[in-house]
């Protein structure tokens, strides 16, 4: 199976495997044995996020946060374990006990392809049971202004005839950053050196300064440095433009058919959970997600929200998963 027939279109995959739950198929989390509801929740509810305070999932767990709080009655403490590409808080909430006391934000490298790059001490669809995706967004390809490159057709054309000289920043290790310009790569046939840093902003700040030339990011990161002239944007990395950046073109459309990768992230709790705290977890949020001021706030920070069923959102973790294994298979990707 060639690459671009591998990554087509996220939402005909998500319509499909959104359908294909629904018939009833138990994913294997959600098959767990079911911890009773009870009265839940009669105390305060640790909400872990596998980023650190000031993060994009950060203010999505806070408005999710303040909203249940709300809704359920009962306080969210927000625990934000950032380390390790999201997997420390990952394994910290598949270990916890599955009473309705825990649930995770995390998103798609721990969720689905960092499993592909090192042996983790958790299994995503055995350890954890989905709630709903939260958010999406694609990522921006940018250059430091000094790359004399317009468009993607001058990048490549730049990168060909300077194999290994220029530098690429990503926010870590099996990050979506680093994987997304591992395609990258591969599909152009071009090599650049990979920097990993320890999230968005000081990538984006390595790209500005010069450190590095070029890297894949989430739009909050690199477009106020677009828009004051110390980074260009060429493209962005879904299968059809971003809804808050319609002028940017796609890298489909800028010649490499098939290419999609998507950065996003979900709520989920340990296996095992109730089914019933589930539901009501999955309905709240996806009430919280469809508010026009959190809509409003999820756009500031350059997110799309979601939402979805908890059979829908298992579904699509474990299409990206079957993706991104296949990714790593064909360019060789590691973490180092």
């Amino acid at each position: 199976m060639c690459i671009p027939r591998l990554l087509r279109s996220w939402r005909t995959v998500f319509l499909a495997i959104a359908a294909i739950a629904s018939t009833g198929a138990a994913l294997p989390a959600l098959a767990s044995p079911p911890a009773q509801a009870g009265a839940w929740p009669t105390k305060a509810i640790r909400f872990i996020v596998a980023a650190p305070g000031g993060s994009s999932l950060d203010v999505i767990a806070r408005l999710l946060a303040d909203r249940l709080r709300e809704r359920l009655g009962q306080p969210l403490i927000v625990d934000n374990i950032p380390g390790a590409s999201g997997t420390i808080a990952t394994t910290t909430a598949a270990k916890a006990a599955p009473d309705g006391q825990t649930i995770l934000l995390s998103y798609n490298g721990p969720l689905a392809s960092t499993q592909f790059l090192t042996r983790l001490p958790y299994q995503p669809l055995k350890d954890l049971s989905p709630v709903v995706l939260t958010s999406s967004q694609p990522n921006v390809l940018a250059v430091n202004p000094g790359v004399p490159a317009r468009n993607v057709a001058e990048l490549i054309a730049y990168l060909k005839k300077n194999p290994g000289k220029l530098n690429y920043a990503s926010v870590g290790n099996g990050s979506s950053s680093h994987l997304t310009m591992e395609l990258f790569k591969n599909m152009t046939g071009t090599f650049v050196v990979h920097i990993p840093y320890n999230g968005a902003p000081p990538a984006a700040t390595s790209l500005i300064a010069g450190d590095t030339q070029m890297l894949f990011s989430v739009p909050s990161a690199i477009v106020p440095h677009a828009k004051s002239g110390k980074a260009r944007i060429l493209a962005v990395s879904g299968a059809t433009r971003f809804s808050l950046l319609p002028d940017t073109p796609t890298l489909a459309e800028s010649g490499l058919l098939g290419f999609e990768s998507l950065a996003w992230n979900g709520v989920l709790v340990p296996a095992g959970t109730s089914p019933e705290i589930i539901q009501r977890l999955n309905r709240e949020i996806n009430a919280i997600l469809a508010m026009p001021d959190v809509k409003a706030r999820l756009h500031n920070v350059a997110l799309e929200p979601a939402g979805g069923t908890p059979e829908a959102f298992g579904a699509w973790m474990g299409a990206e998963a079957k993706k991104w294994q296949e990714v790593v298979r064909r360019t060789g990707a590691t973490l180092d």
